[in-house]
């Protein structure tokens, strides 16, 4: 385990890094640099520890960031534009803050001589609408232009390239990480887990896009932290990209729905609702990669996720 380093975060009030922070904050100095669109930070039990320095700022300026992350020797880059209503309806900021907002992350751990790693996130979508134990070496899909779903993709795949690029040609250590659907404590946002479950608390009305047949593997955040931590940690990690997910939980939309109700005894009607935008059919990740680098496997299983998360939203 690192100790007496500097990590900076960005997106660091989002729940993956609050959970990230909570490993690290005890023999390590936080800097957090976020401009608190989503925040689970300022809730947490780790918001007024000493080790913790929090900037509210925008990935949008390079100078700002730049200054900001002067110091540090780990760069956590987890800020960016997420959830499919979010980019349906701000497509341009979408593209702008996950690509410039990588772009300038990138150039600001270039230009502070960052030595030891910096963590970019991508996503699982860029595998396109069909991932069927996608491997980190399949070729990646950019959709059709214009089609919203892809937006996201591609500003993420998009930053994906740079990271690599400032790694083969600055030996800048990245590591690019795609995360396949987490969900957990902490989480905010529009994830169907979160949302299934706050309804099924309250005997309310779950909501599907579409028929339900729509296949996904969902990672359990203590899981996918666990991974980031070798990532960050495993020098064999540098310069490679990672799946991390859960290739054992695997359910269709419709069965989450049906298993959120079940575990938490809800009494909830499953409507279906025409579908929101071009929709990912299956989205299941190989899990070899992060085993045979990082000794990595999944431990939660869905059933216990599921009530674990629902123990933590009954506290709010």
């Amino acid at each position: 385990m690192i100790k007496n380093k500097t990590i900076f975060i960005t997106g660091g009030a989002g729940f993956i890094a609050n959970t990230l922070i909570k490993y690290y904050i005890s023999d390590n100095k936080i800097v957090v640099y976020d401009n608190f669109h989503r925040d689970t930070l300022t809730s947490s039990d780790v918001s007024k520890h000493p080790n913790l320095k929090i900037i509210k700022g925008d990935v949008l300026n390079l100078a700002a960031l730049t200054a900001a992350m002067k110091g540090s020797d780990i760069v956590i880059h987890a800020a960016g534009i997420a959830g499919i209503d979010t980019v349906i309806k701000n497509p341009v900021r979408t593209m702008q803050v996950n690509m410039i907002g990588t772009a300038n992350a990138l150039e600001a751990a270039h230009a502070n001589g960052i030595k030891e790693r910096f963590i970019d996130f991508s996503t699982s979508e860029v595998f396109g609408s069909m991932a069927f134990k996608s491997s980190e070496t399949d070729s990646t899909v950019s959709g059709s232009a214009g089609e919203a779903r892809w937006t996201y993709a591609v500003s993420k795949l998009a930053g994906e390239h740079l990271a690599h690029a400032y790694f083969k040609q600055f030996q800048l250590p990245v590591v690019t990480v795609r995360p396949f659907n987490v969900y957990g404590p902490g989480q905010t946002g529009e994830g169907a887990i979160q949302i299934f479950i706050k309804k099924a608390l309250k005997n309310e009305d779950i909501h599907i896009d579409g028929d339900g047949s729509q296949i996904r593997a969902w990672c359990f955040v203590d899981d996918f932290v666990d991974c980031l931590i070798r990532c960050v940690e495993n020098p064999k990690a540098i310069g490679e990209s990672f799946n991390i997910g859960n290739a054992r939980a695997v359910i269709t939309i419709l069965g989450l729905a049906q298993l959120v109700c079940r575990v938490l005894k809800s009494d909830s009607k499953i409507l279906h609702d025409a579908p929101l935008s071009a929709d990912i059919a299956i989205r299941i990740p190989s899990v070899e990669k992060t085993k045979d680098v990082l000794d990595f496997k999944a431990k939660v299983d869905l059933e216990e996720g599921v009530l674990r998360t629902a123990e933590w939203m009954k506290t709010l």
